[in-house]
């Protein structure tokens, strides 16, 4: 089977070794804290409420002022593709799902930055939601992801629903996973790209790179700056049964994050197999080498 070839992705991969498990969605950086917070089926996965409004404002302050500045130092950020936000402008409003690879823990801050003034709402890791950093996850349109409660998970997908259908931006690391740094784009669960097909929404894919660092910035780390790039919509194949759709539209858009980074997905390879985390014969496999 051949692997993913990298156009781009100029830095040497030996700078950066992160203990990625062997799963390709599996998690590896330990929660610090658990707060016994209870996601079940009368959760407000979309709190409507004054103190989650008022409270998701002075953080939007916040974020602008500080934490934007922060991130763009601490990863070296670049953004292209702005200008479709505005081409596609219309689309955008009519509401829209997007997804990128999960490559740093801070990378939703990186995604809110380069599509400002949208603010999508973001499903999360549940421990993350209760976490350390859960008051900056949830007030940030972070909803918790409930896990082995299958009222809880019907009350998401109406949440989900529900924001769909109020023509609302959904934003999903759609590989189930932070690794850090990680090159290649591993594969993408399908349940995602179902909410997308249900209400016709259009995806709109981006994806992180990475670059040698400059300036500054090479002094103080040996780490790669990263580089996020915005592409144009991917829209379902409304000739498919849902079911179909769904599928197709998972394999089109993974193949969008993948040139979107550099990668040109190989004719045999494509499209990659979705919702199989034990694929890490190519998807692990480093470039460069």
């Amino acid at each position: 089977m051949k692997k993913e070839k990298s156009k781009k992705q100029p830095y040497d991969p030996k700078m950066t070794i992160y203990p990625y498990t062997e799963k390709t969605d599996g998690h590896y950086l330990p929660v610090k804290y658990q707060k016994p917070i209870v996601f079940d089926k009368d959760y407000p996965y979309v709190d409507k409420s004054f103190k989650y409004k008022f409270l998701h404002a002075m953080l939007r302050v916040a974020t602008v002022v500080v934490a934007f500045p922060v991130v763009r130092i601490a990863t070296g950020l670049k953004v292209k593709g702005r200008e479709n936000l505005k081409k596609y402008k219309d689309v955008i409003n009519g509401g829209v799902m997007s997804v990128v690879n999960h490559v740093h823990k801070w990378d939703f801050i990186c995604v809110e930055y380069a599509v400002r003034p949208y603010m999508p709402w973001i499903p999360v890791w549940d421990k993350n939601m209760r976490g350390e950093n859960r008051f900056l996850c949830r007030y940030s349109n972070g909803i918790p992801l409930p896990v082995g409660d299958l009222r809880a998970t019907a009350a998401f997908g109406k949440a989900i629903d529900g924001l769909m259908e109020d023509n609302q931006w959904l934003h999903f690391s759609a590989e189930g996973s932070m690794w850090q740094y990680y090159m290649p784009i591993r594969p993408f669960k399908k349940g995602a790209f179902t909410f997308a097909v249900r209400h016709n929404k259009p995806v709109i894919p981006m994806a992180f790179s990475y670059r040698k660092s400059s300036g500054l910035r090479r002094i103080f780390t040996k780490k790669p700056s990263m580089t996020l790039t915005i592409g144009e919509p991917v829209y379902m194949d409304t000739s498919l049964n849902k079911v179909q759709a769904a599928d197709k539209l998972t394999r089109d858009s993974h193949a969008a994050v993948c040139r979107l980074a550099g990668i040109e997905p190989e004719e045999n390879i494509y499209p990659p197999v979705f919702d199989n985390t034990d694929r890490i014969d190519y998807y692990t496999d480093t470039y460069g080498k």
